[in-house]
């Protein structure tokens, strides 16, 4: 199946590790030309070396951080001129936010301006790019995982599938999609260093994911890819759960 990427923009946050950095790959042998965010350099670096050997072209490289207060305008300009326009958008930044009970505002206001202010900003700052181009693919990457704590990042999340339903309606006339992807446990440093051994994650995921094992990152970026072609011109507005089964629904 041709997914028709070849020549497409996209732009990718988050890319030097996990989920980004494997759509960022995934992106690029199909393909489309790709402009990579993240904060370390020389993971971009890395990531840049390793799409051009796969016979990619070149990413652009935009070392950034997503916090600062023009952090969504000036990376989405930084990325047209770059690219000339942006016609796919894949926001993978961010971060877990637990806090105590007792955590001051600026703890709460910090964590859901990285998970949702952020996002959102460099999504209305890309938008008339895909307009101007009568195509637009916006895929947030969200979460599935019940909340047992408090967590500024659940809550941004949240915000994000509410934000994102409501911005699918707006913009579909424009050829525009919007949608979610809610990952569950899937392979990264983060898990590896909880679950260290084959078999400790094995065992975890016998008790808790329907088919018994973890996912990895590839096996999303697949689905995002998928999200991102015109292939997927008639799905928008959703959020789409990829955690083997085991339906631990935050929101």
């Amino acid at each position: 199946m041709d997914l028709e990427l070849k020549g497409r923009t996209a732009l990718v946050t988050g890319a030097s590790q996990g989920l980004g950095r494997a759509i960022a790959l995934a992106l690029a042998a199909e393909g489309a030309r790709v402009a990579m965010v993240a904060r370390r350099a020389e993971l971009l670096e890395t990531l840049t070396q390793e799409i051009v050997s796969a016979g990619g072209a070149r990413p652009v490289a935009l070392q950034a951080d997503l916090y600062p207060d023009d952090a969504g305008e000036t990376i989405a300009a930084r990325a047209i001129a770059a690219l000339g326009h942006v016609e796919i958008l894949i926001n993978a930044a961010g971060g877990s936010r637990p806090l105590p009970l007792d955590a001051p505002k600026e703890a709460w206001y910090e964590g859901v301006t990285l998970n949702f202010f952020r996002l959102r900003e460099l999504t209305h700052a890309v938008l008339p790019s895909m307009q101007k181009h009568g195509y637009g693919r916006v895929i947030n990457l969200t979460g599935t995982r019940e909340p047992r704590n408090l967590n500024a990042a659940h809550a941004a999340k949240a915000a994000v599938h509410v934000w994102s339903k409501g911005l699918s309606k707006v913009v579909a006339a424009d050829g525009i999609t919007i949608n979610c992807i809610q990952p569950g446990k899937l392979r990264s440093e983060q898990i590896d260093k909880r679950w260290p051994t084959e078999e400790a994650r094995r065992e975890w995921a016998k008790k808790e994911v329907p088919m018994g094992r973890m996912g990895n990152p590839e096996e999303l970026a697949d689905l995002a890819v998928f999200l991102a072609s015109a292939r997927s011109s008639y799905i928008t507005g959703n959020i789409i759960a990829f955690d083997g089964g085991a339906r631990f629904f935050a929101f």
